[in-house]
């Protein structure tokens, strides 16, 4: 067992400080933790569907004001390691997620305003004195130790939350566990409405009740859908172009200056 902490904590801090090394290149969205979750543990089909289900939570979740939103990274790594470890459910470890990822949120915001500001005076004086490479060791060494310790949380829950799980999933009655896979069911459906809620616009209210009717009567998969999507926005931003160059070109969108030439070709065609 604790191989597999050891892998849930390498999974975190490859996708989380990864992702802030690489100026934000979205490792840290559960589709790539749930697929380098499920890499290292060797069951890759597991997470990249855990990964999968979990972005479809996590999509529209986003820290607004002083709303603290779930960190999604462990939540997936705990959620993936717990569903190929302690063979839970998927979907029940898709609800498990969530009280996971709140609790490694207010850690994650503990750390990031209070106790990392215990370097801030070594910071400042440095740069008041001009040590760059004081600057430099002080910025890449609380680098691994912040991300160090959100990995440990990972680690931890591994270590020693795994026999719990398997012993609360033995021992749980049939109809909980129904209800918590129901649950989870739900969750997706909670985080689209979570996006929606921060992009809604009257305008997109049709595309909105093109996608309902292409699943509801239609029962097109998701990816049928998407596609269709990126061929309707693909069309929408050609015709946008198009508009946008009217005053360039002086006339309707479509016309094109014709030679003589071209005019008989067209009248004796």
């Amino acid at each position: 067992m604790l191989m597999y902490a050891a892998m849930a904590a390498l999974s975190v801090f490859i996708c989380f400080a990864g992702n802030y090394l690489t100026g934000q290149s979205m490792l840290e969205r559960p589709l790539v933790v749930g697929l380098v979750t499920g890499l290292l543990m060797g069951d890759i089909q597991t997470g990249i569907l855990m990964g999968a289900s979990l972005e479809a939570v996590f999509m529209g979740n986003v820290n607004i004001g002083g709303v603290i939103a779930a960190e999604p990274v462990t939540a997936t790594t705990l959620a993936t390691t717990f569903a190929i470890v302690s063979n839970v459910e998927q979907q029940a470890a898709i609800t498990l997620a969530i009280p996971i990822g709140m609790l490694a949120a207010f850690v994650v915001m503990f750390l990031k305003n209070v106790f990392m500001n215990i370097f801030a005076p070594f910071l400042d004086r440095a740069a008041a004195e001009n040590r760059q490479g004081q600057i430099i060791a002080l910025h890449y060494g609380t680098w691994i130790f912040y991300y160090l310790i959100i990995a440990m949380i990972s680690f931890l829950g591994v270590l020693a939350g795994s026999e719990p799980v398997n012993l609360f999933v033995q021992n749980v009655p049939k109809v909980f566990m129904n209800g918590l896979s129901a649950a989870g069911g739900l969750l997706p459906a909670v985080g689209f409405a979570m996006l929606m809620k921060l992009l809604w616009n009257n305008k997109l209210a049709v595309f909105y009740i093109l996608g309902f009717v292409l699943t509801a009567y239609l029962k097109l998969p998701a990816v049928a859908i998407a596609a269709l999507g990126i061929v309707i926005c693909v069309v929408i931003a050609q015709r946008d172009l198009q508009i946008a160059q009217l005053p360039a070109t002086g006339g309707s969108a479509g016309t094109s200056t014709k030679t003589k030439s071209d005019e008989e070709e067209d009248f004796f065609a």
